[in-house]
């Protein structure tokens, strides 16, 4: 038999002694690390119990954040992406992620604009490229006989499944566009943009 005291029995004046083993886990509401999404509880037996009960349970702890922010586009080129000031957040870690935009936006325009369009998406800013399935046209309207002023406001929602490598900076862009005629107070808000990973 193997002497070590770890694996031996061992014996003693009040009795034979056996190797003990003793579950440890982490503190509610913690993580081993940050890659971890889900978290395994142990709760030991009360000092003195006999027989010793460990109650051991799972939690998941995914990682999720939101936030808000609007830009307005007046000074900004036809067909370019601006960033919406505030809208952006971080996906922490490596793994697949749902990411939702709710964005509204507005355009004024003066009589005879044809196809006033406020066009939103978000964007990894990470990899330089369009989050997949993500581009949403939030107004598109077309008015050649008004006169004077005018304008609309709308909403639309972008959701998608979004599987990163490692830490990845997302954000939402903002752009409009008028094939005749002039507009102002163009406007984009993300009026709630969140994220929440879904698995590793």
């Amino acid at each position: 038999m193997d002497p070590a005291p770890c694996n031996a029995l061992t014996r003693t004046a009040g009795g034979l002694l056996v190797p003990h083993t003793a579950l440890q886990g982490i503190a509610p509401g913690g993580a081993v690390s940050a890659q971890r999404s889900v978290d395994i509880d142990v709760t030991p037996p009360a000092a003195g119990a006999c027989p010793e009960t460990w109650q051991v349970g799972a939690r998941l702890t995914p990682v999720s954040g939101q936030t808000l922010g609007a830009v307005s586009l007046d000074a900004a080129a036809a067909n370019t992406w601006v960033p919406v000031t505030g809208a952006q957040l971080v996906l922490t870690e490596a793994g697949v992620y749902e990411v939702v935009a709710d964005v509204q936006g507005s355009i004024g325009w003066a009589a005879g604009v044809g196809n006033a369009i406020i066009d939103a998406r978000v964007f990894d800013v990470t990899a330089g490229v369009q989050v997949p399935l993500t581009a949403r046209r939030i107004i598109l309207f077309t008015d050649q006989t008004a006169t004077g002023t005018t304008g609309i406001q709308a909403n639309a929602s972008a959701a998608a499944l979004y599987q990163v490598t490692s830490p990845a900076t997302i954000r939402v862009d903002g752009s409009w566009r008028t094939d005749v005629g002039t507009t102002f107070q163009k406007v984009v808000w993300a009026t709630n943009f969140r994220f929440k990973k879904i698995s590793d």
